[in-house]
Parts: C-alpha cells; sequence; structure tokens
C-alpha cells in the first residue's frame, strides 16, 4: 500500500492517512490480515512527524480496522459491517450525494467523477 499526501487539500494529515486506508480496504488493494507500514516507516516515508502517524493508527485502532501487535507490526482486521440492504443502499445514496455535491462546488462534473472513479480503481 502506498500513502500519498495531499497537503493543499485542507484535510489534516491524519486524516489523509485513515481515509487511504479505509480506501484500500474498500478497493479490496489490502485485505484482512495484511500488515500496514510502521509508525516510524510511514512517518519518513511521508515525511510527517511520527506522532501524526499514531495519531492516525490510534483512531484506527480505536474503531477495530486495525491492530497492533508488539513486536510484529500493525495489520488490518476483518472489520464485520453488518446492515441491511436498504441500510446499506440509504449510506450510498447519502455518500454520493455527498460527493457529487463536493464536487459540483469545484467545477466538477458527474462524468469527471466517473472518469476519476474508473482510473482510481485501475490504480489499486
Amino acid at each position: 500500500m502506498t500513502f500519498r499526501l495531499d497537503l493543499e487539500s485542507g484535510v489534516p494529515v491524519y486524516r489523509q492517512i485513515i481515509d487511504q486506508v479505509h480506501a484500500a480496504r474498500a478497493s479490496g488493494s489490502i485485505g484482512p490480515g495484511e500488515r500496514l507500514p510502521t509508525v516510524r516507516q510511514l512517518a519518513v516515508d511521508l515525511r510527517v512527524n511520527p506522532n501524526t502517524v499514531v495519531r492516525a493508527y490510534r483512531e484506527l485502532e480505536l474503531t477495530g480496522v486495525i491492530t497492533t501487535h508488539q513486536g510484529t507490526g500493525t495489520f488490518l482486521t476483518e472489520v464485520p459491517v453488518e446492515r441491511s440492504d436498504v441500510e446499506k443502499r440509504r449510506k450510498l445514496d447519502q455518500l454520493v450525494g455527498e460527493f457529487v455535491s463536493r464536487a459540483g462546488r469545484e467545477g466538477l462534473t458527474v462524468q469527471d467523477l466517473m472518469d476519476a472513479l474508473g482510473a482510481f480503481t485501475q490504480q489499486q
């Protein structure tokens, strides 16, 4: 898994790390049991303070997305999300609406989003 930061986005670095772990999990580019970079390694790779990575990993661990084993590393967990089909659809509609709205404020079209989503899934 490769992390990338956008320091111009206005999104805090720790939040970008969290979002990228969730995105990689959702796209299938990482799966349960796969090891994440160490705090130190990710901090060096991203050129950020290790405390920033600790904050992101701590939040991911508190929500059950990752688990840390002293001496062996940090691993993605199996996060069972049990929702009914109706609830999944409602949540998906909400997320898509927010995504399209935010993109529209930036002058992007739905086609721009679809093209970027297609490219994103091919990268993963």
